[in-house]
């Protein structure tokens, strides 16, 4: 297996078994990143965002620079594809009668599977439940990008504050200190909008 910077080079320079090898790495990474950021996601929803996440990649992998990890990248595509795929359903108001999600399934047309998350509970958010994480997604969704964005690659895509340091260009301290605020600032947002909930339904910084 090639190593990530031969594995773009040769993505670059067209070959299809490259993308194929970059597809096998990612694609069931970047699924269950998607779940975790859409509680209410169906199958069909994260394959429509999986697809829309790598045809950007094939479309922009000429910019990408090798500052951080390409995952990380690709996470950060993936981010702005959720967003803007719930946005859409909402405004399309689809409700009721959606299939579940099944992550064992293959798509049919990629071949690929979404490998479930582990089951093990992350320390910061083994508390919530699924209406507790519905509430978190909406407050975040009423964040500013640089919060939303620090908050989901550390909480929902799981890096650490060295990957996200080297994405985001910050040093670690900083990115310490900006999610602590980013964090405090989602709470006051979840405040407003659901008073009454217990603030401790939101992960600890520490």
């Amino acid at each position: 297996m090639s190593s990530e910077p031969e594995l773009l080079a040769r993505c670059r320079r067209g070959e299809p078994g490259a993308w194929d090898e970059l597809f096998d790495l990612h694609y069931a990474a970047t699924g269950r990143f998607v779940v975790q950021l859409g509680q209410d996601f169906t199958r069909e929803d994260v394959e429509e965002i999986c697809q829309e996440v790598f045809l950007s990649v094939i479309r922009n992998i000429e910019s990408f620079c090798g500052g951080s990890r390409l995952q990380t990248w690709i996470f950060r595509i993936a981010a702005n594809k959720a967003k803007d795929h719930r946005e859409k359903l909402h405004a399309a108001k689809r409700g009721g009668g959606q299939m579940p999600l099944s992550l064992q399934a293959e798509d049919p047309e990629t071949g690929l599977t979404l490998d479930p998350p582990s089951t093990a509970p992350s320390p910061d958010w083994s508390l919530l439940n699924a209406e507790q994480c519905l509430m978190v997604r909406s407050a975040l969704d009423e964040l500013e990008a640089p919060c939303r964005e620090i908050i989901e690659l550390r909480y929902f895509g799981d890096l650490s504050y060295e990957e996200i340091s080297q994405e985001l260009n910050l040093n670690a301290k900083t990115v310490s200190s900006r999610l602590s605020k980013c964090l405090d600032r989602l709470e006051e947002v979840a405040k407003r909008m659901f008073s009454g909930e217990k603030s401790t339904v939101f992960p600890s910084n520490h």
